[in-house]
């Protein structure tokens, strides 16, 4: 079917400026909604409307079959991906595989053609069209065809491209497939779905490609005088082939392009010989070139490559001439290109064709080559000088090589008729070859750029090398990875028109590579090293640049080439190399190779950033150092500061380098210990003076003072370290006893720079803690050697120490430090320190002179200072304190250690000294420590010897010790486990008796260690095993010192290692303790087994853990084993959290997955049994684990969290919240309310929902009064607050008399405040009254639908669960964005808004002008003052009605669609307008309703912009409530008459009556046999929900929902036009309908026939037939139109003749004569509503509480959808928001209250409200009356929720149907909580940060390109037209009365339009 809006095939209109763009695509710029992308109705991407050629693909004989990829699904497959980024560097579909590229010269658009698609791309590889060429119905063996009869075996074909080609002066695109044998079409080039040839019954001439893939067809357009012409060369492919040559020239143009008839063809006697394979085709000069491979003349069986020529205006081939190419030893020919001067040849080269090489033909060589064979075989036969045959004519013709005159080769450059032909050369033309590459190329380019040649290489492995070609070499300088590796890159290898770029062409993608990359290298080192030879260094623009774009390239040094130039242009020296920073000075600078500046221009350096002027003399460059105050200071700790220097021109870097600035009386302070020599001994040039201590720059010291040079200074002598004052060493003792008065004497070296002047001495000794000062003096000197001598003083530090090294240092006069030659220091030792006992301090260095004195405190000490007689020479008795072990095994050789003191001097004196228990221990020298422990092995002793330790020094008395040693046998008695895996880490205990022997003990499980677990107990021994190499029994051993006990009774088995082979689930939240179920083989042998994860622990969550601790805790004798730490720190940061399994049996194990903390990033999730470590992944398929953050749920009291939630009995409770179901499923979830339960019913995402017990449960423990809700997910524990159940009141505990007193009271009350509201009018009291009524008996009546709103909400929850699968698959049924846009702007007209007018006798000549005119309009349109005096003078008019202002303003909003920008900048200037009227009337009436045209172009510019938001965020949600209300309607009884419903939430729509139904299933046959027709497929049977009481029209129409439920509504079929057939049996065929003879009619009433009425039982067949006749149905079916979607309005009163039709209850009978006196119908209903007011039954509120109660979760998402900011808020709707805030402060506005009401009435009144009321908007659904009743309620609602006044009754804002107060108090207790959610929806926008004009404006220009060709462009500016035509005069006076205007000529121009539109005289 054509678009109505859209142009014949045939046409080409000139383009309009809303036709210029893409046409509407909604998934273009933004992702499909979460549901599905909406299917695509449109082809065209630019220009102008698609014609109708490939839309008709039906009408294509050869194209039998549609293809089954349409392009509407193709385009949607492209488009909805995200757009790419501003400069593609690739492009790829999906599903495509991509065969042959084109370039558009001049254009720059791209064409690839591909398997069964066309692409049209943009330079940049943007989409701009796409079209689709197969599969196809077709078979190689058949000739195109028109009928499949025609050929039987034929097969849906897939089309790939063989040739494509573009022809730059007819300006098509010649595209050639393989199928249809290989015909050709041609498309434009703006648009290649547009075909503009395509044979319909092509002939044998017009075969042009080959017809199966593998054969290579190239071709060239060639551009004749008169005409185009094609060339075409393709290898010999299907037996219907064989007849066609390997070379045709073939027509473009004329009746029959394609054709080769009366054209050149090259002739071939025997295709099977000559079996060419091209490898490619090339237009150089006047000649076309083309390559190849054939065997030799008469079936040869040797292939060769050959280079072919003819003339670019030979049609009839007769210059043929081909020629042999060799590329000397290689192979044959692969891939070719052609540059201006040279052929490239790819050859194949290596063993088997593994690599590559390239050789270059010059073409001069190739043409003369060609030319000595054409000559040869027209003068000379073919014959040489030598008489040999050096050509030849080929390919088995008759013609051969004549004697022709020997001018003839100048005579018939091109040949002639009596030339021979086709000719070929017998000599090959051979090359070198240049270059050889390892992998067999595919494609060649060549480009010439500079002067030098590149050539590109594409290889089968899908890399792209870059070669530059210098002489006879070539070097490969860059290759990089272009398509997917493997994949081999097209011989299509392109160069852009102005050589930037290479357009690389492979299976899956096309690349676009730039030529060079010279932007990318930051500096010239890297510039050059690329080696790029495009590229080079610009000098004086500090970049890397092509030639051409370096300003002075030409001049000397200014652009250096890396084959050149191999240095960057530096510093190569620095004169001086750096300076004091006190001076300023000079430095010179050498810089080889500088570039010459003009006259008026000059270098300047930079220190840092300070600037000098340089001075430029040749190589030298000289400039001033900064200043000392503009130095920075030296960093802390240096003595100098470096500065980067750079020579620049202007902001250039010319040559840097680096520059020091030095700082003298720093250098100083950097060595204390030796100031001069560090002065001196520095790299700077610094000098020492002595007397005054000083580090200076200049030349000497102040005069008088003697100056110590630089060790720099050459040519005096006193200079360097070796000159200063220095202290040389010690004279005297470096140990000084503590405590005693020592003297010290220093050496001096070169104090006699300091002259005779005398100066005191002192001595510094750095203590710990203080600074020691001992006067000293200078006591004698030989030259210049002297000595200085301290006072005898008593040293004693502050912390007794043995040996401390205490620093020396000397100083004259105050504070003049001298040099130390070398670190200075004394030892201080302290006798006492070290020597506890009188054998150690014996023991100590006798040079110390330590000794042991008894006087006062026994201690060590130096000898002076003990009196002689209390020196003891004598040591007392050994003392023993602990020995260990205390016991060892009978056979000895245990090491026993022995602790104490005074245990000899050295070890020769306890060598034999040592006795246990009575038997000889020999000691160990090595384990000796003097005096304090002794280590020796024990003798054999019989088992039970004890006795004590003695050790006995000579002429001592023996010392004792209190411990015994026990001799005793440790024997084994057991094991346990008795096996475990062959891998090893089983925990085994070994049990016996007398285990805790000796100290050294070890453990064997055969011969493997197994490391024993400390402690070791009596009893008990625990080790863990090792590895073992294969299964099987093992002997336990274990070794006590030297002897060695074994378990032959029970040895250890390994076991097979377990293995696992299923884990599950595999997500968890961070929490853990959820339950993994891991089965697999033998785990009942694992001892332990555990799950753990490795955790790369952030800083914080260390410093929060523990040291890093022992996986295996240790235990206690006795005491119970400890459980495994939870978590522990591993090496390198990491961090295992583990948790235990227990095993369920041999094959199964439950785990409970890890707690994680915040912060971390799980590394890896592994089993551990054992020893054996598994991997999640490895045990659950390659699936890995996956950790979720914890859920995050609302309390349940959510304004006030601690106040307890009141939950009445029986109600499901809903709690809310984020990522519930990310990591559990709804079984494990457990909700405790106190100590009761609250099952889980429905876990999603966001919400919970849960039954409570019926009974409030006790709390679970006594702290709290009510019972607390928690809800355990694992171990995520969340208390959401205490929960107190609300008990009904009872009647009886209220007294009858207080019931008096408080009614009493209570008129008492009333009558006062009636008193002060007289005001009012009555029917305010009235509704006030009703109010309080119902709120009564809500409030009531909301617990008795608790259980019942239960039930239904579970029931619906189901479905919606159900329904949400199926959108996963079909996707939301959004509105395609066109469809959209008309309903919104035309509500009310119909699908059809805009129709072409149709065109009378003799208008066809109008058509022209008329469009002419129409653009002139469009363009005016653009002009501000023109547009903005139009709307003005129309609303001026009096006749110029609220639906024309409406009307005009969609116009305009169509006709600048495509200039969104345009267009908000005058929605903003007429609100500013509008703002400035209402401020000075009633601001806050402002945009309260739809009465100008600016309010329309609002709601019309709304509309546009949250089109995407729509699909994205509030369209599911939305959808979801639409299909709960349907789905909930339709389970109760729906009146087909009357329209009124039992399960509803509008008072006037309710079915108060009580009907009797009951639910049936009947099974709906479904496919293609289930019309009765006979023919093959299966038939499914599809279960349908109905009613017994539904009419058969009622279950048509759900049974069409059940079939059709993933099918938008528009394109299923009507209930009208099916019939209903009962199925019994098989002959059993009953069709139903509403009305038949069976229909029962009683007193002029007719029961419309329901089930019911025909019995169908439960579970029946059915089926829906076409309709063969109308008639019987309530309902008349709508004929098919452009209207999908709308409702069939049900009758008010069936009548039929004086009948009245009734289904489930009878209408109000009325008297004769009463419909001529019927009201309208609003009066009749506000009368139904007093009535209802006054009265209301409790049955029926409850049946509306019951509806809402189960539709409230869908109806608080869709407002929280609506109303949220958690995602980012529209930029339009900020956008918004901010002007209404600019113009507020700009008009004075600061009442809050009028500010909210202007955002209200332009955002949620006039956009949300109405997608509420009308989702048909916005989906392809229907929306019945009953559907559209209940979102009048929720609209309402929602309405009343944005208002700021009191919620109260009323109609302001209101639809007139649910004004009811029934109806308003539904939802009294909820609007204030959405209230909230407005204001804080309003804050929340308005402090988030501004939206700029110019983000908005890109925002706006990325709609206008994604939306742009509104719907009927052209129609809408004929229908705008039409208005100005009923005002012309009014609005040509208005714009001649405008100074601008005239100056602008408006009313002239718009005189022109009037005149060219409708032929209007002027007085032009």
């Amino acid at each position: 079917m054509r678009l109505p809006w859209c142009h014949t095939a045939r046409e080409t209109p000139p383009l309009l400026p809303c036709e210029a763009h893409l046409w509407l695509l909604p998934c273009l710029s933004h992702r499909p909604s979460v549901r599905g992308s909406p299917s695509v109705r449109v082809l065209r991407l630019s220009g102008i409307c698609p014609s109708s050629n490939h839309l008709d693909a039906e009408k294509v004989p050869a194209m039998a079959p549609r293809p089954p990829l349409g392009p509407h699904l193709l385009l949607a497959l492209l488009l909805s991906l995200p757009p790419p980024p501003t400069r593609a560097r690739h492009f790829s579909a999906p599903n495509a595989t991509f065969n042959h590229l084109a370039l558009a010269p001049g254009l720059g658009t791209l064409y690839v053609g591909a398997v069964n698609r066309l692409f049209q791309l943009s330079p940049e590889l943007r989409l701009q069209a796409v079209a689709v060429t197969g599969p196809v119905l077709d078979s190689p063996d058949c000739v195109p065809f028109r009928d499949p009869a025609d050929c039987p075996h034929a097969r849906l074909t897939d089309n790939a491209n063989q040739l494509l080609l573009v022809s730059g002066r007819a300006r098509e695109l010649v595209a050639c497939g393989q199928v249809r044998q290989g015909v050709c079409d041609k498309r434009r080039l703006d648009d290649v779905a547009h075909v503009l040839y395509q044979a319909e019954d092509p002939g044998d001439g017009q075969f042009v490609a080959a017809n199966a893939p593998g054969v290579a067809t190239v071709g060239l357009v060639v551009q004749a005088p008169d005409r185009d012409l094609l060339l075409v060369a393709r290898g010999l492919a299907g037996k219907l082939s064989a007849g066609v040559p390997p070379l045709t020239v073939r027509q473009l143009a004329g009746p029959q392009p394609f054709s080769s008839e009366g054209l050149g063809r090259l002739v071939v006697g025997d295709l099977s010989d000559y079996n060419n394979s091209y490898v490619g085709a090339f237009a150089a000069g006047r000649s076309a070139y083309f390559v190849f491979r054939r065997r030799g003349a008469r079936a040869q069986a040797d292939y060769r490559s050959y280079a072919a020529r003819v003339c670019l205006g030979d049609a009839n081939l007769y210059s043929y001439v081909e020629v042999p190419l060799a590329c000397r030893g290689q192979g044959l020919i692969q891939a070719a290109a052609v540059t201006p001067s040279t052929l490239l040849g790819a050859f194949a080269a290596g063993p088997g064709g593994a690599g590559a090489a390239l050789c270059a033909f010059p073409l001069a060589r190739l043409d003369a080559s060609m030319e000595h064979a054409r000559r040869l075989c027209y003068t000379a036969g073919g014959r040489g000088p030598g008489g040999a045959e050096e050509a030849t004519v080929e390919y088995g013709v008759t013609s051969r090589c004549a004697a022709l005159p020997a001018d003839s080769p100048e005579s018939y450059p091109c040949g002639d008729e009596h030339t021979p032909s086709p000719i070929a050369g017998c000599q090959p033309l051979e090359a070198e070859p240049l270059l050889q590459l390892e992998q067999p190329v595919s494609a060649v380019a060549g480009l010439q750029a500079d002067g030098h040649t590149i050539a590109f290489l594409g290889d089968t492995q899908g890399q792209l090398h870059k070669v530059f070609l210098n002489g006879s070499h070539g070097h490969v300088y860059h290759s990089q990875q272009v398509g997917p590796r493997g994949s081999a890159i097209s011989p299509d290898l392109l160069v852009d028109g102005n050589g930037s770029h290479v357009y690389v062409l492979t299976a899956q993608q096309v690349d676009r590579v730039p030529v060079a990359a010279c932007p990318e290298f930051p500096d010239c080192t890297s510039c050059l090293q690329a080696r790029d030879p495009l590229c080079g260094w610009c000098v004086l623009q500090g970049r890397c640049t092509l030639k051409g774009q370096c300003g002075r390239a030409a001049q000397a040094n200014q652009w250096l080439w890396s084959y050149e130039d191999s240095h960057c242009p530096h510093v190569q020296s620095l004169l001086p190399a750096y300076r004091p920073r006190q001076e300023q000075g000079q430095v010179t600078l050498s810089v080889p190779r500088l570039p010459t500046l003009a006259a008026d221009e000059y270098f300047h350096c930079a220190f840092g950033d300070y600037d000098s002027l340089a001075h430029v003399e040749g190589p030298h460059v000289a400039c001033v150092t900064p200043p000392q105050d503009q130095l920075p200071l030296n960093p802390p700790g240096t003595d100098h500061i470096t500065l980067p220097l750079a020579l620049m021109f202007e902001d250039v870097a010319v040559a840097a380098t680096n520059f020091s600035f030095y700082d003298c009386s720093a250098v100083q302070a950097l060595e204390v210990a030796a100031p001069c020599r560090a002065c001196v001994g520095s790299i700077w040039r610094c000098h020492w003076c002595p007397r005054s201590s000083r580090c200076v720059y200049g030349e000497h010291c102040p005069e008088g003072e003697g100056t110590i040079y630089s060790a720099q200074e050459a040519d005096v002598q006193v200079r360097g370290p070796g000159a200063c004052p220095r202290v040389e060493g010690l004279a005297g003792p470096v140990l000084l006893p503590v405590g005693w008065k020592s003297r010290l004497a220093l050496r001096v070296r070169n104090l006699q720079h300091f002259g005779s002047l005398p100066a005191s001495y002192h001595c510094w000794l750095e203590l710990p803690g203080e600074l020691q000062r001992l006067p000293a003096s200078l006591e004698e000197t030989s030259g210049d050697v002297g000595l200085i001598s301290c006072q005898a003083q008593q040293l004693r530090p502050s912390v007794a120490q043995r040996e401390l090294r205490v620093p020396i240092y000397v100083t004259r006069g105050k504070a003049q430090r001298l040099d130390n030659a070398h670190t200075l220091h004394v030892t201080l030792y302290d006798c006492a320190v070290g020597h506890p006992d009188c054998s150690r301090c014996q023991a100590a260095n006798g040079s110390l002179g330590c000794v042991w004195c008894s006087h006062r405190q026994p201690a060590c000490r130096y000898g002076p200072l003990c009196p002689p007689e209390a020196v003891e020479l004598l040591c007392p008795s050994p003392r023993i304190d602990r020995i260990e072990p205390l016991t060892g095994p009978p056979e000895g050789g245990l090491a026993l250690t022995i602790w104490g003191s005074n245990l000899g001097r050295d070890f020769a004196e306890v060598q034999d000294a040592v006795n246990v228990a009575g038997r000889p221990c020999s000691p160990e020298p090595s384990l000796y420590r003097t005096s304090a422990r002794i280590v020796c092995v024990t003798s054999p002793a019989p088992n039970g010897t004890t006795g004590p330790i003695q050790v006995a020094i000579k002429n001592r008395p023996p010392g004792i010790s209190t411990q015994h040693f026990t001799y005793q046998d440790p024997i084994l008695l057991s094991l346990s486990p008795q096996w475990g895996p062959q891998a090893g880490g089983t925990q085994l205990t070994i049990h016996g008796q007398h285990l805790q022997t000796g100290g050294n003990i070890s453990a064997f499980v055969g011969a493997q260690p197994c490391p024993i677990q400390e402690p070791v107990c009596p009893e008990a021994i625990v080790c863990h095993t090792m590895s073992q190499a294969s299964p099987g029994e093992a002997v336990v051993r274990v070794v006590f010192g030297h002897a060695q006990r074994t378990l032959l009774t029970s040895p250890f088995q390994y076991t097979a290692n377990p293995q696992l082979v299923a884990a599950e689930p595999s997500v968890s939240f961070r929490g853990g303790g959820r339950l993994i179920r891991v089965r697999g083989t033998g785990l009942d042998v694992v001892q332990q087994p555990l799950l753990s994860v490795w955790l790369a622990a952030t800083a914080e969550v260390q410093a929060a853990g523990a040291e890093p601790r022992d996986p295996t805790p240790r235990t206690s004798c006795g005491g119970p084993a400890a459980a495994p730490q939870a978590c522990i720190q591993l090496r390198e940061g990491l961090l295992q959290c583990s948790t235990v399994c227990s095993i369920n049996s041999s094959s199964l194990l439950l785990c409970q997955s890890p707690a994680v903390p915040d912060g971390v990033h799980p590394q890896r999730v592994f089993f551990t049994l054992d020893n054996v470590h598994v991997d999640f992944a490895s045990a659950n398929g390659g699936q890995d684990f996956q950790y979720q953050p914890n859920p995050r749920l609302a309390p349940l009291s959510r304004e006030e969290p601690t106040r307890p939630y009141r939950l009445k009995p029986g109600n499901v409770l809903d709690v809310e919240g984020q990522g519930l179901n990310l990591g559990i499923s709804k079984e494990e979830v457990r909700v405790h309310i106190g100590d009761g339960e609250c099952l889980v019913k429905t876990l999603t995402l966001t919400h919970l929902y849960c039954e409570p017990p019926s009974r409030a449960p006790q709390p679970a423990n006594g702290s709290s009064a009510l019972p607390q809700f928690v809800v355990q997910m694992g171990n995520v524990r969340l208390a959401l607050g205490p929960v107190q159940y609300e008990t009904e009141p009872t009647l009886s505990a209220f007294p009858v008399e207080a019931q008096v007193g408080l009614g009493l009271g209570a008129a008492v009350l009333i009558a006062a405040v009636l008193l002060l509201t007289l005001m009012y009018r009555h029917k305010s009291k009235q509704a006030l009254r009703d109010y309080q009524k119902v709120l009564v008996q809500l409030e009531n009546l909301e617990i008795g639908v608790g259980d019942q709103c239960r039930k239904e909400f579970t029931d619906l929850m189901t479905e919606m669960t159900d329904l949400s699968s199926d959108l996963e698959a079909s996707g939301i049924p959004f509105l395609d964005y066109h469809t959209y846009a008309e309903r919104v702007f035309f509500p009310g007209h119909g699908g059809c808004p805009l129709q072409p007018a149709l065109e009378g006798p003799g208008e066809e000549g109008r058509r022209a002008p008329v469009r002419q005119g129409l653009t002139q309009l469009s363009n005016l349109l653009n002009s501000k003052l023109f547009l903005l005096t139009l709307i003005h003078t129309l609303e001026e008019q009096p006749s110029f009605s609220q639906r024309d202002r409406c009307h005009v303003a969609s116009l305009l909003s169509l006709a600048l669609h495509g200039k969104l920008e345009y267009l908000t900048d005058i929605l903003r200037t007429l609100l500013s307008d509008l703002a400035a009227h209402y401020v000075h009337k009633n601001p806050k009436l402002m945009l309260r309703r739809t009465e100008t045209m600016v309010e329309k172009l609002l709601t019309n510019w709304l509309s546009i912009c949250l089109y995407a938001f729509l699909k994205e965020v509030a369209g599911e949600p939305l959808y979801m409530l639409l299909r709960a209300i349907q789905y909930q309607v339709d389970k109760g009884p729906v009146d087909a008459v009357t329209g009124k419903a039992k399960r509803t939430l509008n008072d006037s729509r309710l079915l108060r009556e009580d009907v009797e139904f009951r639910p049936l299933t009947l099974m709906v046959l479904a496919g293609p046999r289930a019309g009765g027709a006979a023919g093959g497929g299966a038939v499914q049977r599809v279960p349908a929900r109905v009613l017994d009481t539904d009419t058969i029209t009622q279950v048509k129409e759900k049974v069409l929902e059940q079939v059709y439920k993933g099918t938008p509504f528009s394109q299923r079929p009507s209930a009208h036009a099916l019939d209903l057939e009962w199925r019994s049996g098989l002959a059993g065929h009953l069709t139903l309908s509403d009305e038949d003879l069976t229909s029962v009619t009683q007193n002029h009433w007719k029961r419309l026939n329901t089930l019911q009425h025909y019995k169908v039982p439960d579970g029946a067949t059915v089926g829906l037939i076409p309709q063969l006749h109308n008639g019987g149905a309530v309902s008349q079916s709508l004929a098919q139109n452009c209207t999908p979607g709308e409702n069939i309005p049900m009758l008010e009163d069936g009548e039929e003749g004086g009948v009245h039709l009734w289904h489930l209850v009878k209408g109000t009978e009325e008297p004769e004569g009463a419909k001529a006196r019927r009201s309208s119908l609003r009066e009749r209903e506000r009368e139904r509503e007093r009535a209802r007011a006054k009265a209301i039954p409790e049955i029926y509120l409850t049946r509306l509480l019951s509806m809402k109660g189960t539709l409230q979760k869908f109806v608080d998402d869709t407002f929280q959808a609506i109303l949220s900011v958690n995602r980012p808020v529209p930029i339009a709707i900020k956008y918004l928001f901010d002007f209404l805030d600019e113009l507020a402060e700009k008009h004075g506005i600061e009442d809050p209250e009028t500010l909210h009401i202007w955002k209200t009435n332009s955002l949620l009144l006039r956009f949300w409200v109405n997608a509420l009321k009308n989702p048909q908007l916005i989906f392809d659904v229907r929306v019945s009356d009953n559907v559209d009743a209940i979102l009048a309620v929720i609209a309402q609602t929602f309405i009343d929720s944005c208002t700021v006044s009191e919620h109260k009754v009323g109609r302001a804002h209101s639809y007139p149907e649910q004004d009811s107060p029934v109806n308003k108090l539904l939802y009294a207790r909820e609007i204030p909580r959405y209230k909230q959610m407005v204001e804080r929806y309003y804050s929340d926008i308005r402090q988030s940060s501004p939206a700029s004009y110019q983000e908005m404006n890109s925002a706006l220009a990325e709609l206008s390109g994604n939306y742009t060709s509104a719907p009927h462009c052209l129609e809408a500016l004929q229908e705008l037209y039409n208005h100005i035509h009923r005002y012309y005069d009014q609005i040509i006076s208005a714009l001649e009365e405008d100074p601008v205007g005239q100056k602008m000529q408006l009313a002239c121009r718009l005189q022109q339009v009037a005149a060219l539109v409708e032929n209007k005289v002027t007085d032009l």
